[in-house]
């Protein structure tokens, strides 16, 4: 008979062990080896049984075995050790403690000692609180929120803030089938499947009221209906995070399955997680802040457009507090910050405009707010858009203003994809900046690595560089010898072969083979060849099987007698993509060939565990996106760290951070190939070629000391060069000093009355703007050489509006045969007269000639105000209607 319910019944500690329910409460037990270590004292068995899970193991081992622990003394010493220090990590001030003290202080003296007050005051230089939203977060294994890249990414952003003190909320959804669990069928084919995740199971606690009543977030939908949620809590070391769920009793099964599967279901299914989300995690965040007494957030950080509709709960909010739409507006956008993760367009969630309607009608949610004003903030309502569509990422960028994508090409690719945002500003204008991401080392890099790196610096300093960073923690690397980086990664090596052969044994007894079909697996894999690691999701773009582009060479590579590679491969297909799923198909049916099955693996169902293995024991990292469709790519980051080498094209964080010393750029044919198939085979023959002549020659030739010389020496380089660059707190620390800080400073001056007062003059400016134009310009006569000085005389008209609306500016710069000006510089000028009988005004300025070749400048007109974060936010410019020889000039020289 089965059971109707599941639940685990947890044994009552004893006293002296009471720590253990906080310290398993804590998912800093997640990356801190002490505590992890700890827990497998308790029962190493019941521990590897528990998968590494805490509240797994408390749930499983025996009352004997606690009682023997309660009286054991070591024991006990450890635990009040581990739990001493988690308590002082959680209250002890960490670098954003220090970093506003400093902040503090350098205010001060700029205003001659006058008194300034503490962080999230109105004179604080950061914010008292960032509520930071996405819609999956990879924290752990135990706690399965995740899919891939993207909420990997979350988890790391939240530990590291933790790490460094930053005093961020995260916000989510709790999924009761996460994402899916992936097998193979016999012939290779994805299979998935969804296993029920009990909350009462997760290292998670139920939100509640000062009387002890579950807390829930109530919103209103079309029909009388209504979608509550509950909040369950995660404590990500020093960071809460809010997880929403609308499994309660009190909901009709339709709004019950909104949080069942992490994108899983239709448009509607998936604009309700969304709005419960945004407006629902809005909620949950003043909720939270209530019952705790954590201060309310001044920044509302959006990991991508998927939690958009937060921007139009804090409209709504303030809307109660008597502001008017576009006031709120503005008050909103000055905290928020969006970041944009793809640079693919089908990656964007896109709504039909009806569907949005109904959702926010007068009967549904927000009715408080007229519809058409809501649908204007996602609308495509630029050209090549379609009208008719609801898009997150562009109501993420309208909501927003400060945004970013995550390299530095990436962000250069997000400016031209959301162009058209700001139609007259070259993509360089656009106001999209970028922060490359990282990764949380604490949490990726091996046991072993730490350990030698605690032997060569000790174990604080180790710590330090880990979570902090600092290029001079990171250089004493350089001092590790040879034979010891040789021996840890031949450790490394090893284990991921001991992991392979079991999780592909278990791989083939899924797909039906019996035991007396399996003796090979013991001989897969060789822990002194060259090990190639290829893990991720399976979108086209990605492309898995560039490597299978000519199997026979390949082949060939696998299989030499004298310098062999092998490969680990595993990732997943979205389930609905029958093509990423028949690219798997693909793989795996070479990967079966018993020629070859010893050499190349595929592992199904990818996740967090396997990726913890699988990056630590591998030699390269293999990354072969079409270039430039990879937003940034931190598994890479997340190989090096451990020592291993990336080979990958020149895309995401590589194109940024790549130098020869510590890796290889497989040469790409993007702007020259434009047949994608002839494409894959330019690319795929590179990546061949890389292997054969540069890659296992490296790997396989010995010094005198019998050690492969030149590759230590790039594992060295890897570590001390790349090591402090792709750390999250790294890039955190960026985030809170590029676009926290100057959001929190935004959000306090954009109090009511200034609100008002800018949402009043912008709405003046765009009414006035038509009649806006650059009405004549002259230079005085100059010889066109370096160094001249060219006097400007512009006449503008400006309509209702005066020069304390505008700037006029020169821009000036090299220029291509077409007359398009590259490398614009900007010069303002000034108004000398005006307005005249025409109403017009006379504007005038040098302008440099500090760069030889074609040259050219033109005019421009710009809305101006002190509150504006950058000359494209309203998107009017005008510029002059001539033709460049009349209005605007080109110089050649």
């Amino acid at each position: 008979m089965k059971a109707i319910r599941r639940f685990t019944v947890r044994p009552v500690l004893p006293e002296p062990l009471a720590p253990l329910h906080e310290l398993a409460r804590n998912l800093r037990w997640s990356w801190h080896a002490g505590t992890r270590e700890l827990f497998a004292s308790v029962d190493p068995e019941r521990w590897v049984e528990s998968d590494g899970d805490p509240v797994r193991l408390l749930g499983s081992v025996a009352t004997g075995r606690l009682a023997e622990l309660a009286a054991d003394e070591g024991f006990l010493a450890r635990l009040s050790e581990v739990t001493d220090d988690l308590r002082g990590y959680l209250h002890d001030d960490r670098w954003y403690q220090a970093h506003q003290t400093q902040q503090t202080q350098q205010t001060q003296q700029a205003q001659g000692g006058q008194g300034v007050s503490g962080a999230g005051a109105p004179g604080g230089q950061l914010p008292s609180s960032i509520a930071y939203f996405s819609p999956e977060f990879g924290i752990t294994a135990a706690l399965p929120q995740y899919s891939g890249g993207l909420g990997i990414l979350a988890g790391d952003h939240l530990k590291a803030a933790s790490d460094l003190g930053v005093p961020l909320i995260g916000v989510g959804l709790l999924y009761r089938h996460g994402y899916f669990r992936q097998s193979l069928s016999r012939d290779g084919w994805q299979q998935e499947t969804y296993p029920v995740i009990d909350p009462n199971e997760l290292p998670v606690t139920l939100l509640r009221e000062p009387d002890g009543s579950p807390a829930h977030v109530c919103l209103a939908l079309p029909g009388a209906r209504r979608l509550l949620a509950r909040v369950w809590l995660a404590q990500v070391g020093r960071v809460p995070l809010l997880m929403l769920d609308s499994d309660v009793e009190e909901n009709d099964v339709h709004e019950r399955d909104v949080t069942d599967r992490l994108y899983g279901g239709g448009s509607e299914h998936r604009l309700l997680q969304e709005m419960l989300l945004g407006i629902g995690g809005v909620r949950a965040v003043r909720t939270y802040c209530r019952i705790s007494g954590h201060p309310a957030p001044e920044v509302f950080h959006t990991n991508e457009g998927h939690a958009g509709f937060l921007g139009v709960e804090r409209i709504a909010e303030l809307g109660l507090e008597g502001l008017d739409f576009e006031s709120a507006l503005e008050a909103v956008r000055a905290g928020t910050v969006f970041t944009t993760h793809t640079p693919v367009p089908a990656g964007i969630d896109r709504f039909d405009r009806e569907l949005v309607a109904r959702h926010f009608g007068r009967d549904a949610e927000l009715p408080g707010l007229d519809v058409e004003r809501i649908l204007g903030l996602g609308m495509e309502t630029y050209a090549g858009g379609d009208p008719n569509v609801f898009n997150m990422a562009v109501m993420g960028l309208r909501l927003a203003q400060r945004a970013n994508g995550v390299s530095t090409l990436h962000g250069a690719v997000s400016r031209e994809m959301f162009s058209g945002l700001w139609p007259g500003f070259d993509a360089e204008e656009v106001p999209i900046t970028s922060v490359t991401n990282g990764v949380h080392a604490p949490t990726w890099v091996a046991p072993e690595v730490f350990r030698l790196g605690a032997r060569q610096i000790g174990e604080r300093r180790t710590e330090d560089a880990l979570s902090v960073g600092g290029s001079d923690r990171w250089d004493a690397v350089g001092e590790i010898g040879d034979r010891d980086i040789w021996d840890l990664r031949r450790t490394l090596r090893a284990q991921l072969v001991d992991e392979v052969r079991e999780r592909l044994a278990a791989s083939w007894r899924q797909r039906g083979a019996g035991a007396a079909e399996l003796g090979w697996v013991d001989g897969v894999l060789d822990p002194d060849v060259l090990t190639i690691g290829f893990a991720r999701r399976v979108p086209s773009y990605k492309r898995l099987t560039l490597m299978l582009r000519d199997p026979d060479r390949l082949m060939r590579l696998l299989l030499d007698e004298e310098r062999p590679v092998q490969i680990v491969v595993a990732g997943k297909a979205h389930p609905a993509d029958d093509g990423g799923k028949r690219l798997v198909q693909e793989l795996v049916r070479f990967t079966d060939d018993p020629r070859v099955r010893h050499r190349i693996v595929f592992l199904p169902d990818y996740g967090m565990a396997m990726a913890q293995k699988l990056y630590p024991g591998c030699d390269i990292w293999l990354n072969n996106p079409l270039r430039p469709l990879e937003a940034c790519g931190t598994s890479g980051m997340k190989a090096a760290l451990n020592g291993c080498l990336n080979l990958s094209v020149l895309d995401g964080w590589w194109d940024e951070w790549f130098a020869p010393d510590f890796g290889w750029a497989i040469p790409t044919a993007d702007g020259t190939a434009t047949d994608e198939h002839r494409r894959d085979d330019l690319e795929a023959a590179a990546l061949y070629d890389l292997l054969e002549r540069r890659v296992t020659p490296r790997f396989y030739e010995r010094g005198p000391d019998g050690l492969p010389d030149r590759w230590i020496e790039m594992v060295r380089q890897t570590l001390t060069h790349l090591g402090p660059k792709v750390l999250a707190g790294r890039m955190v620390r960026e985030y809170v000093e590029k676009l926290y800080a100057p959001a929190a400073r935004a959000d306090r001056a954009l109090t009511p009355d200034v609100a008002r007062e800018l949402a009043v003059w912008k709405a003046r400016v765009r009414r006035a703007w038509p009649r806006v134009a650059v009405d004549h310009v002259e230079a005085s006569a100059a010889t066109a050489e370096l160094g001249a000085t060219l006097a400007l005389h512009v006449r503008v008209a400006l309509g209702e509006l005066g020069p304390d609306d505008v700037e006029v500016q020169a821009v000036a710069g090299r220029v291509d045969a077409e007359d398009r000006i590259a490398d614009a510089a900007t010069v303002p000028l000034k108004p000398v007269a005006g307005p005249d009988e025409e109403g017009c005004w006379s504007y005038e300025g040098p302008l440099a000639l500090d760069r030889t070749g074609p040259y050219g400048y033109t005019v421009r007109i710009l809305p101006a105000h002190r509150l504006l974060t950058s000359a494209a936010e309203t998107g009017l410019v005008t510029v002059p209607s001539q033709a460049p020889g009349e209005g605007a000039g080109v110089l050649m020289r």
